[in-house]
């Protein structure tokens, strides 16, 4: 049987907390239960009964009282303790919380950039000065002050292009004798949304036109950006091209040549699978996947997007690769924000954007939280024995989050395979993972709705492993038990041959288990019912 179904019916009856109707309706053993817990259950499942029989409050309290008898026998059973349970447990409080971390505005910012940006293109131009991830300090400050020095040259009055093409460490921006191309000096032509690594773009847009940004970091290094122009997006193509990659006389000659055959009517498609020497594409008629504005080099760009009409073609014109003609297929508009919001969602997430959010929310906990770092705790970890230190020397608190205190042993424990990260970077990391982490745990305490499904959650999944024990493997691997309760039972089955109706069998023997184990546990615990507030209860019903 399929867990999550079986986890969502069992989650049918589940307890929910309440502050209203505080008033007890049950207790089972030590365990009450008030009006509140039952009236939730019991109303949030009214859509899905049917009958006035079924809607009954004494019966829907005798199915309420069973439900927890199974919770309290699992919990007894110590099943809440299996390593499956809680390894799945796990997975799911995190995918409950995750909604949690992220900050709501924020996001919604990241969404409404993410489409301005692909409704208006941006022409801009870069110089670059690398740094790596792992620089050291020294050489990070290198870097940055290089591209300070080479900001206040533009600033006073030097050719953006000029100094790109003496200073810029990205290679394209100086031509290449070698791959016989000339260099962009700098040049990127348009781009939009998701086309550069993220702080690149977000730079880039907040720049405005005809201004050089300040340096700013990615992980090619330190950059400035002069912006050239805002527009409106030509949204996206499909185009269809015929390639002759000999750039001699040669090779015009021979493009010169399916042109004329173009121009005499002859098929797109049959000229590209017979010419092009673009391999990839010559056999689908030179069919190319849909791109947007800056995604191809610039020659073929302005080609593809010049173009109006379905089915109109190029001129030849020549790119870097060769000969091109270009056919245009379709034209893709920017479609609505509603309509690309799922779109843009996933794309976010995708390119590690929506992890600025995580970040937004760890700031706002970080003042928000009392976050203490013990200085003299932390001198231990200078020792070059550290992952190898007994733990009773690690006892010492390293840090406080509010009342909770988290040792010098939590944090080497948490870092005993990563050895190729300076220890002031780990720490760094740890740090943010146990606010995080302390923020996690305290959402069952701080939102009442995680808390409840979460509940929902944990018990449903202790029901299914309860009842694969109790009722469903018991039901299958107990033949004789089986084929005795077809037999005693016969007269209520159509069908002789208990091969052609096991299944039906199986079913109706796990209900008699479970109404038998039902009855055992009613036995062996103590259940006590408010008889005069149920009666309330059932006429608050019959009067509303």
């Amino acid at each position: 049987m399929n867990k999550m179904i079986v986890v969502g019916l069992l989650l049918m009856h589940t307890l929910i907390f309440s502050q209203k109707d505080s008033k007890t309706l049950v207790t089972i053993n030590d365990e009450k239960i008030s009006i509140a817990d039952f009236k939730q259950v019991y109303e949030k499942n009214l859509h899905v009964i049917e009958s006035e029989v079924s809607k009954d409050i004494p019966n829907n309290l005798d199915l309420f009282i069973n439900y927890q008898l199974k919770v309290q026998e699992a919990y007894a059973l110590k099943l809440d303790t299996l390593p499956s349970y809680q390894r799945e447990i796990e997975m799911y409080r995190n995918q409950l919380a995750a909604p949690y971390l992220q900050d709501k505005k924020f996001t919604e910012k990241l969404l409404e950039d993410a489409y301005f940006r692909t409704k208006n293109e941006l022409k801009a131009k870069h110089i670059l000065i690398r740094s790596a991830a792992d620089a050291s300090p020294a050489d990070t400050l290198a870097a940055y002050q290089k591209i300070v020095k080479i900001r206040d040259r533009i600033v006073a009055g030097e050719d953006f292009e000029s100094v790109a093409e003496e200073t810029s460490e990205d290679e394209s921006a100086r031509d290449n004798l070698q791959r016989k191309y000339k260099g962009n000096k700098g040049n990127l032509g348009y781009f939009s949304a998701f086309r550069m690594v993220y702080p690149f773009e977000n730079a880039a847009y907040n720049t405005k036109e005809g201004e050089v940004s300040m340096p700013f970091k990615t992980r090619f290094g330190y950059h400035i950006v002069q912006v050239d122009s805002l527009r409106p997006s030509k949204g996206e193509v499909e185009v269809a091209h015929i390639l002759i990659t000999d750039t001699t006389q040669v090779g015009k000659t021979k493009i010169d040549s399916v042109f004329a055959k173009l121009n005499a009517k002859e098929s797109f498609e049959s000229l590209a699978k017979e010419y092009s020497n673009d391999t990839s594409s010559k056999e689908r008629g030179g069919k190319l996947n849909k791109f947007g504005a800056g995604r191809m080099v610039p020659p073929f760009d302005n080609a593809a997007f010049s173009l109006n009409e379905e089915g109109d073609f190029s001129a030849p014109f020549k790119t870097r690769f060769g000969w091109h003609i270009v056919k245009l297929l379709k034209k893709h508009s920017i479609p609505s924000f509603d309509e690309m919001k799922a779109d843009l969602t996933a794309k976010l997430k995708n390119n590690g954007i929506m992890k600025l959010s995580d970040e937004a929310v760890l700031k706002k906990l970080k003042n928000t939280y009392q976050i203490e770092v013990n200085e003299t705790s932390k001198a231990i970890f200078k020792r070059k024995d550290l992952r190898n230190i007994p733990k009773d020397s690690l006892q010492n608190t390293l840090l406080r989050i509010n009342e909770k205190k988290i040792t010098q042993e939590d944090f080497v424990r948490s870092i005993f395979n990563k050895k190729n990260k300076p220890i002031a970077v780990l720490l760094e990391a740890f740090i943010d993972q146990e606010i995080l982490k302390y923020f996690k745990e305290n959402l069952v305490h701080t939102q009442p709705e995680y808390a409840t499904t979460l509940k929902e959650y944990e018990d449903g999944l202790l029901l299914f492993e309860l009842m694969k024990e109790k009722i469903w493997e018991k039901s299958t691997k107990d033949t004789l038990g089986l084929k005795a309760f077809f037999i005693k039972n016969k007269e209520n089955y159509s069908e002789d041959d208990f091969t052609k109706i096991k299944g039906q069998v199986i079913n109706d023997y796990q209900n008699l288990l479970e109404q038998n184990w039902i009855s055992e546990l009613r036995k062996k615990n103590k259940i006590k019912v408010n008889r005069k507030q149920l009666k309330k209860l059932i006429q608050f019903y019959e009067n509303n």
